[in-house]
C-alpha cells in the first residue's frame, strides 16, 4: 500500500513537472508612433490598452482594432493609476501642486464610447486609491471618496497593510500576512472569487473573498491575473539605486508552477493581461505584446 501511494505521488509530481508554457508570438506596439510608454493596462476584453505617455505624463489609449491612439488626458500623473471600471469606463487620478506647495488629486471618469470626461471626485490633498470592482468602480480618498455601483458587485483595494474587500455592499478589512511596509496591487480573478496582491517583503499572496490566505506564490511584483488559474508578474532586481534586471513571469495561482516569459536582461516590467494577451513595457518605455501557449 505504501509503495502504491509513493508511485501515485511520483506520478503527480511528474504531471506537475511536465507542465509547459511557451511564448507563441511577440510584437512591438506603437513602434515609431509614440514616445516612451509606461503603466499599460488592458481592457477586460483585450481590445483597448491604456498607457502613460512618459514616466510622469498624461494618459493615452490604443484601440487594437483600429490602431488609433486617443489622448485621454494631459493631466500630470493621469496614467499612473488609471484602470478600467466594471462599467466599461476609464478611471484615473490627476494631480497638481498648488501655491501652498501641497499636492491635490482629482478623480476623473472617461467614457471611451463618447470620448467625454467628467470629474467624479473634487480635488483634495492626500492619497486617492483605485478600487477595482466587478461592477462600477471607486476612488478611495483620505477625505472624500467616490463610488459607483460597487455595492452590486465585488471590489478590492489595499491601504497600508490592509486588504479591503467589498461584497454585497459591505466592506471588510483583512491582514492575511504581516507586512510592515504594506500591501499593493490588489486585483480580482476574472471569475471574481479570489484576490491577488503584493505584500512588501513577502511577495504575491492569493486569498479568497473572506481574506483567507490560499497561497504565497513568490516574492515578485505587480501581479495581474492572466486567467482564473495563472498570474503574470514582474521579477526585478536592483542595486539600491537602479534596476539591474527585470523580467516577466507566469505563476500558477496555487503556487505549484512558475516560469519566465522574458529574460532578466530584457528589462521587461509593469505587465498587464486580459483575454489571452500579455502586454508589458521596458525600462526604456517600449511596449510589447506577447501571446503564450499553456500545455498542462
Amino acid at each position: 500500500m505504501k509503495k502504491i501511494l509513493l508511485l501515485l505521488l511520483a506520478g503527480l509530481s511528474l504531471t506537475a513537472a511536465a507542465q509547459h508554457v511557451s511564448v507563441t508570438s511577440k510584437t512591438r506596439l506603437l513602434e515609431g508612433v509614440e514616445g516612451p510608454a509606461y503603466r499599460p493596462v488592458l481592457s477586460p476584453d483585450g481590445s483597448q490598452l491604456l498607457f502613460a505617455a512618459g514616466e510622469n505624463g498624461g494618459l493615452k489609449m490604443l484601440d487594437f482594432n483600429s490602431g488609433v491612439v486617443t489622448r485621454v488626458s494631459d493631466t500630470p500623473s493621469a496614467g499612473t493609476d488609471a484602470f478600467w471600471g466594471g462599467d466599461g469606463m476609464v478611471y484615473y487620478v490627476g494631480q497638481e501642486r498648488r501655491p501652498n506647495n501641497l499636492v491635490y488629486r482629482t478623480g476623473y471618469a472617461y467614457n471611451p464610447a463618447t470620448a467625454q470626461t467628467e470629474v467624479v471626485l473634487e480635488a483634495q490633498h492626500g492619497a486617492v486609491l483605485p478600487v477595482h470592482a466587478t461592477r462600477g468602480a471607486a476612488l478611495k480618498g483620505s477625505g472624500k471618496s467616490f463610488a459607483k455601483a460597487i455595492n452590486r458587485g465585488t471590489a478590492v483595494y489595499t491601504a497600508g497593510a490592509e486588504l479591503f474587500i467589498t461584497r454585497n455592499g459591505v466592506t471588510r478589512s483583512y491582514t492575511p500576512v504581516p507586512s510592515h511596509a504594506g500591501y499593493l496591487w490588489a486585483s480580482l480573478s476574472p471569475d471574481g472569487t479570489r484576490v491577488a496582491f503584493y505584500a512588501a517583503a513577502r511577495g504575491i499572496c492569493v486569498t479568497d473573498l473572506d481574506g483567507n490566505l490560499l497561497a504565497e506564490i513568490g516574492n515578485y511584483e505587480m501581479p495581474c491575473w492572466y486567467d482564473n488559474d495563472y498570474i503574470i508578474a514582474q521579477n526585478a532586481t536592483d542595486d539600491g539605486h537602479q534596476f539591474t534586471s527585470s523580467q516577466i513571469l507566469i505563476l500558477k495561482a496555487d503556487g505549484s508552477f512558475k516560469t519566465a516569459l522574458t529574460t532578466p536582461t530584457s528589462m521587461a516590467m509593469q505587465p498587464t493581461a486580459a483575454a489571452g494577451k500579455i502586454v508589458y513595457t521596458t525600462i526604456d518605455g517600449l511596449l510589447y505584446q506577447i501571446n503564450i501557449s499553456i500545455n498542462p
